[in-house]
């Protein structure tokens, strides 16, 4: 893999100069960004971005500005997944420094204008890999709003609705990278087809969805705050947590047990297989006798899909096909545009 874009000298020795200072180069032109409830200078167009995780990366790309993308990291699992929707050749071509989250070390070595990631989404105060560290080294911060905290230190996230967090990402990337006219483009897009499933056919109840992450002691899933809230409401059902004010989150296998879902979906990634889900889900006492567990209304869509990012859009329009073909909601005509179904 290579790095993409041409980066002129005197803007590389900028750079260098702000690792050392601390500050945005004089040269740099500079634009004020409220993330997270916090306005801070950021360079427009920024010629070096650091994105971390599939989501994220898939912003980036949406916005046509892979050329101004010095390395990414955690792509390994979403590679398949951002190869379809953007172009193997686009996704083959990224600087992937590290398969999972990066360590500060391996951030600063890319000398990135701008770093893109989010709490739980790269950045962590354990290994000293923050927005106001990396400040402290002239590198300016975008936090994924979705991840925003909801009071400062505090461990629950998300402070907007998910489809306006998402808007609020593309339109604030769009103007760091200086692509504000394909910005735009996405969010008017995303729009059209988000008012395609709203103006589809209801059924007399929206059918009961519960979202397995993974699963141990506790489940992993995602409240209302998460993308998978704003995912299965437009697609016509219900997310069972939609009364947890957090975005992922861990809850109780109890939890799962009295919602009884018409359907439980998954996240696909590694660590824990679909096939392995299934099998707990079938051989835990109480879950196995679930609806869902009984009927086999399983359905797996990749984690990029899931996580905020421009293909959430195509996670709705999927499971909006998929709730009809269980018959849980009515027909509507809508023809996904991409299957990213893992089968």
């Amino acid at each position: 893999m290579k790095t993409t874009g041409p980066i002129l000298a005197s803007t590389a020795l900028a750079v260098v100069l702000t690792a050392c200072t601390g500050s945005t180069p004089p040269s740099a032109s500079t634009i004020p960004i409220t993330n997270c409830g916090k306005q801070s200078p950021f360079p427009s167009p920024a010629q070096r971005l650091f994105a971390n995780d599939g989501n994220l990366i898939s912003m980036v790309l949406a916005l046509g500005a892979q050329d101004q993308v010095a390395a990414v990291s955690s792509i390994q699992r979403d590679a398949d997944t951002l190869r379809a929707h953007y172009g193997a050749e686009i996704v083959d071509s990224l600087n992937s420094v590290a398969p999972e989250y990066p360590s500060r070390e391996t951030v600063l070595a890319q000398r990135p204008d701008v770093m893109v990631a989010g709490w739980s989404y790269g950045y962590d105060e354990a290994s000293n890999l923050t927005p106001a560290t990396l400040r402290k080294d002239g590198i300016a911060a975008y936090v994924l709003t979705e991840s925003c905290r909801q009071q400062d230190g505090a461990p629950a996230r998300g402070t907007v609705e998910p489809w306006t967090a998402l808007r609020t990402d593309l339109t604030d990337l769009g103007t760091i990278t200086g692509r504000q006219d394909r910005a735009t483009e996405v969010t008017a897009d995303l729009d059209r087809r988000l008012a395609a499933l709203t103006a589809a056919p209801k059924p007399a109840t929206d059918p009961t969805v519960f979202l397995f992450d993974s699963g141990t002691d506790t489940i992993f899933s995602s409240g209302k705050y998460g993308a998978p809230q704003a995912i299965l409401e437009a697609a016509g059902a219900r997310n069972v947590l939609d009364d947890v004010d957090d975005t992922w989150t861990k809850v109780s296998w109890e939890r799962l047990a009295a919602a009884d879902p018409d359907a439980i979906m998954f996240v696909d990634y590694p660590g824990q297989t679909y096939a392995q889900k299934v099998d707990l889900l079938r051989s835990k006492p109480g879950i196995n006798t679930l609806r869902a567990v009984r009927d086999s209304r399983f359905f797996t869509l990749p984690y990029a899909l899931w996580t905020s990012g421009p293909l959430n859009i195509d996670a709705a329009e999927q499971i909006r096909r998929q709730l009809e073909a269980w018959q849980l909601v009515p027909a509507s005509g809508i023809t996904p545009r991409a299957d990213d179904a893992v089968r």
